[in-house]
């Protein structure tokens, strides 16, 4: 008996000794808990919308400001046409257009009713059907406030823009090929690496006339043409078996793709440089990497309807800038152009990150 509690003693003495094994057994929940409470909500807030309003009259004034004044929506201005509505979503500008007919106001006391469009990008679906349900009940909400006891009438019609069918499909492939891209490159090449240090084989790399470098670019480089073989087959599988599209330029999105992998490798080494178990480099990599990459990085849950301390962080998400330059190739079908920073902010991480993981693999290996 006192064998056994020796042993226990033992036990909690090596787990309170290493920091890690403290880090993920009482960080990791704490940090989950945050993400999920106040990252995962259906709810939409603060969505860029924007006007298009060519009478400006008194109604249409009314209606602006009722919209204005919700929590919902951050209003951004006015369109000068409807023909400016697009280059305002391909821009990442607004998320929703309100247009108003002309002559909004007389046409309503004449007629006894009247035209409003509301146009939402739909390349998120869910995102979209909430904006519209959310402009339509404000609408609504008018209506029988002010013209409840009379027998005009405002007539709204929705619009989608880029996904008019509404496919959930088309929001998950972009976010699937984000998820499978850092699962086989961070989180493989981590373990790969770490499996290394505990069967100590590491010690004959020491001793041989490889440079680090040769090192760590014959460990990533099967997991970079399988990742590559990856996203051909998803966008193979995507196109023919769920006729997701890809409207943009091809040999553009397989490029951005290849950036991403070498952001999520270097990741992946640098986690591994780091660890010294596979235990520890699993437990980093699906906490730190793989959920940040589904709940922050705009995959499922709107960023926009985040705090505003999440919101600062998902910047250093990388999935975040991949899925806003995948998503415009695939659904929006426009080029760097309108995504260039986007695509510089990605290749600056991954310039930075794989600086830090060779210097620090080549630190470990001295």
């Amino acid at each position: 008996m006192k064998s056994f509690r020796g042993f226990v003693i033992k036990e909690f003495f090596h787990i309170f000794r290493d920091y890690r094994t403290l880090l993920i057994l009482f960080g990791m929940p704490v940090i989950q808990l945050v993400l999920f409470g106040y990252a995962v909500r259906n709810e939409i807030q603060d969505i860029n919308i924007a006007f298009v309003d060519s009478t400006n009259d008194h109604v249409t004034r009314q209606i602006k400001e009722r919209i204005r004044a919700s929590s919902y929506f951050n209003v951004i201005g006015q369109l000068p046409s409807e023909r400016d509505i697009r280059e305002a979503f391909q821009r990442g500008l607004i998320k929703e257009a309100v247009v108003f007919e002309p002559g909004f106001a007389s046409r309503l006391a004449h007629d006894g009713v009247a035209d409003i469009r509301i146009v939402t990008d739909a390349t998120d679906p869910n995102t979209a059907k909430s904006m519209q349900a959310y402009t339509a009940s404000i609408i609504a909400h008018y209506q029988r406030d002010h013209l409840g006891s009379t027998a005009l009438r405002i007539v709204t019609e929705s619009r989608m823009r880029f996904n008019p069918e509404l496919k959930s499909v088309n929001l998950f492939v972009p976010g699937l090929i984000a998820l499978i891209l850092m699962l086989v490159c961070a989180l493989m090449t981590s373990i790969t690496i770490t499996r290394e240090k505990e069967l100590g084989t590491m010690e004959v790399l020491l001793v041989s006339p490889l440079k680090p470098i040769h090192i760590i670019v014959g460990k990533v480089l099967p997991y970079f043409v399988l990742s590559f073989v990856n996203v051909v087959t998803i966008l193979v599988l995507a196109r023919l078996v769920f006729d997701v599209p890809v409207r943009g330029s091809v040999p553009l999105l397989l490029a951005e793709c290849l950036l991403f992998i070498l952001c999520a490798l270097s990741l992946g080494i640098l986690i591994s440089s780091r660890s010294n178990s596979q235990q520890t480099a699993t437990m980093v990599s699906l906490a730190g990497l793989l959920l940040p990459t589904v709940i922050l990085s705009g995959f499922i849950f709107p960023i926009s309807s985040m705090p505003v301390a999440l919101q600062l962080f998902t910047h250093i998400v990388p999935a975040k800038w991949f899925l806003i330059i995948i998503r415009d190739i695939m659904l929006k079908g426009i080029g760097i152009e309108y995504f260039w920073k986007e695509t510089l902010v990605l290749a600056g991480m991954t310039l930075i990150l794989m600086t830090a993981s060779a210097r620090s693999f080549k630190t470990r290996l001295e």
